[in-house]
C-alpha cells in the first residue's frame, strides 16, 4: 500500500512506530497532487514549499528526541473559504483573486497550533454558492471516480483531493449540504456538525446562520479525530456554544444494538434515484442485522424546507456579500466614472452569474413589501421545520436518509439549470435549517461505479451518537476495502 492510501490514524501509528518519517509523508501526498491534479483540478493553491519545509524541521525535532504532538506532521487540505494569514483566500472568486488574509480563521489556528502541515487551498463553488464546483472562477473540479462527473459542491475540491488520495483529510463548509453531498458523490465521510459546535470566525460568510465548518476525511475514525482537534467554543464567534469538551473517538463502538432509527418515507419515495433508495433500503436492513430497529416514519417537510433554505439562503448572503463594494478591499475596475459607476463596475465584473442570482433573489426577498411575504414567512416555517424534527427525535436515536438524490451527474448537465440545481439539495437542507448534526457515509456504488452515500442526523450535540452508527455502519459495509475512484471519464 502506498503512503498516500493510508488513513490519519494509520499515518499516526506509522509515525509513533518511526516507520515513516514526516517527510515521506508530506512528499507522497506532494508527488501525488504533481500526478493527479491535472485531472482532478482539486486546489487553487498549492502550499508545497512551505510543506516541505515544515515537514523537514518537524523531523529534525523528532530526531533531537523533542516530542511530537499526535497529530504532528499530518497534511491536510483547507477550503478556499477559510482565512489563512500569509496565503490567499479567494473563495474561488475574481472578486477575492489576490486577497491574502492578514489573520487565520480559528479552525485554521487549531490546525495550526496541532501542527498539521497545510498543503494548500482547496477549490469551491465561488463564495460556496453552488452544488458541483462548476462555480469555481478558476476552473471545474472533476470527480476522481469518473473524470467527466462532478464532485459535488461546494466543497467538491475539498471531497476530491480526499477521494483521490492528495489528501489524508480537509475541512470543508456546509451551508445546506456542502460538506455531505459531495462526500456521497466522492465516496468519502462528510460530517456537518451541530451549529454552533466548531468557530465560523475567519469563514467567508455565505448564509450565516446556516454556515458550519466540518471535516471531509477517508473514514470515520479519522473523522472524529479531526473534529476533536477544529470543536470548541470560541469567544471570537458569537454564535459559538459553550459546551464540555468531548473525545468523539470514545463513541467510535461497533454497536448498534437498542439504536432506534427512523427512515422517512419521502426520503425514499418521487424524485429519489431508484438505485440510491435500493441502498437505502440496503443500509435498512444492514442496521437491523446488527440489532437496531428501523422504523418508516413521515417528514412531509421537503419542499417547505427547500424554498426557506433558498429564501433565507440568499436573504444573508445579499447581506453579507454587500461588503464587497471595489473600496476596501477585493477587486476594483480599473475604469469607473465616480462612486456608484465603481460599485456597479466592481460587483458586476468580479461576481459569477450564480452569485449575482442569489444576491438579487436575496435582496428582492428583503425589499420593503416583500419582507413579511417571504423573508419572515420563511423564518417562521424555518420553526415549524425544527420542531418537526424535534418530534421525531422523541422517538428515534438517529434519522435516516439519502445525502443526495442522485449520483454524480456530469460536468454541465445542470449548470444551465438552475432550479434542477437547486432541487439536489432536497436531502441536506433541512440540516442546516435546524442545525443538527448530519453525517454522510459511503454505502456501495451505482450500476456505473459511481459511489453512493448514506445520511444520518442526530439530535443537537450528539455527535457521539451518529458517529457510533456510522462507524458500525462503515465497519460492516467495508467500502474501502471494495471500491476506488477509476481516474476514467
Amino acid at each position: 500500500m502506498e503512503i498516500y492510501e493510508l488513513t490519519v490514524h494509520e499515518l499516526v501509528e506509522k509515525l509513533e512506530k518511526k516507520e515513516l518519517t514526516v517527510s515521506e509523508i508530506t512528499d507522497s501526498y506532494l508527488k501525488r497532487i504533481d500526478e493527479k491534479e491535472k485531472d482532478v483540478q482539486a486546489f487553487v493553491t498549492v502550499t508545497d514549499e512551505s510543506a516541505k519545509e515544515m515537514a523537514n524541521k518537524i523531523d529534525e525535532k523528532i530526531k533531537n528526541g523533542e516530542k511530537r504532538s499526535t497529530f504532528e506532521g499530518i497534511p491536510i487540505g483547507i477550503k478556499d473559504n477559510m482565512c489563512t494569514k500569509g496565503v490567499k483566500t479567494t473563495c474561488s472568486s475574481k472578486m477575492l483573486e489576490n486577497f491574502v488574509a492578514p489573520y487565520d480563521a480559528t479552525v485554521v489556528k487549531k490546525v495550526n497550533d496541532e501542527k498539521l502541515i497545510s498543503l494548500g487551498k482547496t477549490n469551491m463553488d465561488e463564495f460556496a454558492m453552488g452544488g458541483s464546483t462548476e462555480y469555481s472562477y478558476f476552473h471545474k473540479t472533476h470527480n476522481p471516480w469518473k473524470l467527466n462527473r462532478v464532485p459535488g459542491g461546494s466543497s467538491g475540491g475539498s471531497a476530491a483531493a480526499v477521494a483521490a488520495n492528495m489528501l489524508p483529510w480537509a475541512l470543508g463548509s456546509d451551508t445546506g449540504g456542502s460538506i455531505r453531498q459531495p462526500a456521497s458523490l466522492c465516496g468519502v465521510v462528510g460530517l456537518k456538525p451541530t451549529y454552533g459546535l466548531v468557530s465560523r470566525y475567519g469563514l467567508v460568510a455565505f448564509a450565516s446562520s446556516l454556515d458550519q465548518i466540518g471535516p471531509i476525511t477517508k473514514d470515520v475514525e479519522d473523522n472524529a479525530m479531526l473534529l476533536n482537534i477544529i470543536a470548541g467554543h470560541d469567544e471570537k464567534d458569537s454564535t459559538s456554544i459553550e459546551k464540555e469538551k468531548k473525545d468523539y473517538t470514545k463513541s467510535l463502538v461497533k454497536d448498534v444494538k437498542g439504536l432506534k432509527i427512523g427512515l422517512p418515507k419521502e426520503f425514499i419515495g418521487e424524485g429519489i434515484n431508484e438505485e440510491v433508495k435500493n441502498a437505502i433500503l440496503e443500509a435498512k436492513k444492514t442496521y437491523e442485522k446488527l440489532g437496531a430497529t428501523v422504523e418508516e416514519c413521515s417528514l412531509d417537510i421537503g419542499k417547505e424546507a427547500l424554498a426557506v433554505y433558498y429564501i433565507i439562503a440568499c436573504a444573508e448572503a445579499s447581506s453579507n456579500l454587500g461588503r464587497f463594494d471595489g473600496i476596501r478591499y477585493g477587486y476594483r475596475s480599473e475604469k469607473y466614472d465616480g462612486l456608484w459607476d465603481l460599485y456597479k463596475k466592481a460587483r458586476s465584473e468580479a461576481f459569477g452569474d450564480e452569485v449575482k442570482r442569489r444576491i438579487i433573489l436575496g435582496t428582492y426577498v428583503l425589499s420593503s413589501g416583500y419582507y413579511d411575504a417571504y423573508y419572515k414567512k420563511a423564518q417562521k416555517v424555518r420553526t415549524i421545520i425544527r420542531n418537526e424534527y424535534q418530534k421525531l427525535f422523541e422517538k428515534y436515536d438517529v434519522i435516516l436518509t439519502p445525502a443526495s438524490p442522485t449520483v454524480a451527474f456530469e460536468i454541465g448537465e445542470k449548470s444551465n439549470n438552475p432550479l434542477e440545481m437547486y432541487l439536489a439539495d432536497i436531502c441536506t437542507v433541512p440540516v442546516n435549517i435546524t442545525g443538527l448534526p448530519g453525517i454522510s457515509i459511503p454505502s456501495t456504488v451505482d450500476s456505473n461505479g459511481m459511489p453512493i452515500g448514506i445520511q444520518l442526523i442526530a439530535k443537537h450535540f450528539d455527535e457521539e451518537t451518529l458517529y457510533r452508527a456510522a462507524y458500525t455502519y462503515e465497519q460492516e459495509v467495508k467500502f474501502r476495502e471494495k471500491y476506488q475512484p477509476e481516474f476514467k471519464n
